[in-house]
């Protein structure tokens, strides 16, 4: 479907190019959604989400998204009240009423609230919204084109013990604790270690570095991401080596590559680890290569479904 064609089709639906959410049962704009201040998902982060992103009018591996927040919804013991199809349909729905050609795209499912008086979680009625807003870059083309500078942090990860790294997640304070004393030290990024001592990921994003003739990225004690899974696919294709297992700080600072990988901005170098260059202090040949074959998987119908803008509600 052309552009032309795709706005043609949103404009028979209300447009919010701002942002469109579904909350309630309807549709509306994202500034309009709002859920009560007892939810559980505000008081407590509990609760499971995923982002989807539409890059040319179509979802990026939507299915694997959905399997995934499936799987966690189930994990956390929560219903959503509406089957995966219908879920499909509302995420669609929101960048229809968005009209967004890029978009990234978010589903959560809250506890809610429980019943008056009570604190009895089998009493709570769960929540579940969705929105579509504009393509969020954790690091944007610009950032890209130099490569971005990431701090390693002496900030300790929740351990997965206590919060199941694969069930993607709210609780975020270690993680924003970290990237503000990144910004402390005029780095844009930040990664975080296990209880080891043993890199684990970032505030969104998983990561990858090129040492001693193969690509290592952490195996555990992270989430597992569908942009991380497709470097694997294509690092293998690409004839790189790549090896899940234990990633060190050290590992970081010898790497002539590294990378990180999210729905938010796709494959993006890293040029610079806690002040010092990496490798040549630009981005690298193997990650310009990964990069360029995941853009192009975008077109694919393997990977990619069209939106479906002139769809009724």
């Amino acid at each position: 479907m052309t552009e032309e064609v795709c706005e043609r089709a949103a404009a028979r639906a209300e447009r919010w190019p701002a942002g469109a959410a579904w909350i309630d049962g309807r549709y509306c704009p994202v500034d309009e959604a709002k859920i009560s201040v007892l939810d559980l998902g505000v008081t407590r982060s509990d609760c499971t989400y995923d982002v989807v992103h539409v890059w040319h009018g179509r979802f990026y591996r939507l299915d694997a998204h959905l399997d995934r927040f499936s799987t966690s919804i189930a994990r956390l013991r929560l219903d959503p009240g509406h089957s995966r199809a219908e879920i499909e349909a509302i995420v669609h729905g929101c960048v229809r009423h968005a009209g967004l050609r890029e978009a990234y795209v978010s589903m959560t499912c809250t506890r809610g609230r429980t019943a008056a008086g009570r604190r009895d979680l089998r009493t709570a009625r769960n929540t579940f919204y969705c929105f579509a807003i504009p393509f969020v870059w954790i690091s944007p083309p610009d950032q890209q084109a130099g490569g971005a500078s990431l701090w390693i942090s002496q900030m300790t990860r929740i351990p997965p013990q206590s919060v199941d790294p694969s069930v993607k997640n709210y609780h975020w304070l270690d993680l924003d604790m970290a990237l503000l004393d990144a910004y402390d030290h005029d780095a844009q990024l930040v990664v975080l270690r296990d209880l080891t001592g043993a890199i684990t990921e970032g505030p969104g994003f998983n990561i990858f570095a090129y040492v001693d003739g193969r690509w290592l990225t952490p195996a555990a004690g992270t989430l597992a991401g569908i942009t991380r899974r497709s470097v694997i696919e294509l690092a293998s294709e690409a004839g790189q080596p790549l090896q899940q297992g234990t990633l060190t700080a050290d590992d970081l600072r010898l790497a002539t590559e590294v990378l990180v990988t999210s729905t938010a901005g796709g494959i993006m170098p890293v040029t610079v680890i806690d002040g010092k260059p990496v490798g040549s202090g630009t981005p690298g040949p193997l990650t310009a290569q990964l990069r360029d074959r995941y853009w192009a998987r975008h077109e694919e119908p393997k990977y990619s479904t069209p939106v479906r803008y002139d769809e009724p509600d």
